[in-house]
């Protein structure tokens, strides 16, 4: 009876030891670990992350050297249909052209001068609205520096070009799906995102 008590305590004993030594390895071993800072995600213009920082001035004013559309597919007055959502309440928003631009546009990527999170595929800067722009586009990968505050942290920053089009832009007034309240002259739509009605 005796061997099979002193059996039973070493293996209680042992058992112990095991469960302490594991518990002790784990927080230990969690202890060790590096802390890693977060990386701040960015906000990409394709899935509307972070676009609340879109500046609506309601302003009526047009970049510098800006040419008006002679041959536009949607004239000035068309009423038309909001097919993409640079913003939350654009997307099937009714509205009206108020003017339509030929130019180069520009999908692009920035660090903000704010320090936000990096921007991704913003749609759209036009040609005109870049820092001492040239007659000719920069090229997919090159470096431009924004002219313009379509969003916080924006004007001033260097942006990489994501893509580059020569085509036409409208300026438009729309009623929003989210909350109804009109917007005045949001810059910019182009032909492809606009639907007639």
């Amino acid at each position: 009876m005796k061997v099979k008590a002193s059996l039973l305590v070493t293996a209680a004993l042992a058992s112990a030891l095991t469960l302490s030594a594991c518990s002790n390895d784990s927080s230990s071993s969690k202890k060790e670990e590096p802390k890693q800072e977060a990386k701040k995600p960015a906000m990409n213009h394709e899935n509307m992350d972070g676009m609340e920082g879109m500046n609506h001035k309601e302003s009526s004013e047009l970049p510098k050297g800006l040419v008006k559309a002679q041959h536009p597919q949607f004239k000035e007055g068309s009423k038309i249909t909001l097919m993409n959502d640079h913003m939350a309440g654009m997307k099937n928003a009714k509205g009206t052209v108020k003017g339509a631009y030929d130019t180069y546009t520009y999908e692009v990527s920035y660090e903000p001068t704010n320090g936000g999170k990096p921007v991704k595929n913003h749609k759209w800067v036009v040609q005109e609205e870049l820092k001492a722009p040239k007659a000719k586009p920069v090229q997919k990968g090159g470096k431009v520096t924004l002219n313009v505050d379509h969003m916080a942290g924006m004007k001033g920053a260097v942006a990489t070009v994501d893509s580059v089009k020569k085509q036409t832009v409208y300026v438009v007034d729309y009623t929003s799906t989210t909350d109804g309240k009109e917007v005045k002259n949001h810059k910019w739509m182009t032909g492809d995102e606009l639907k007639a009605r």
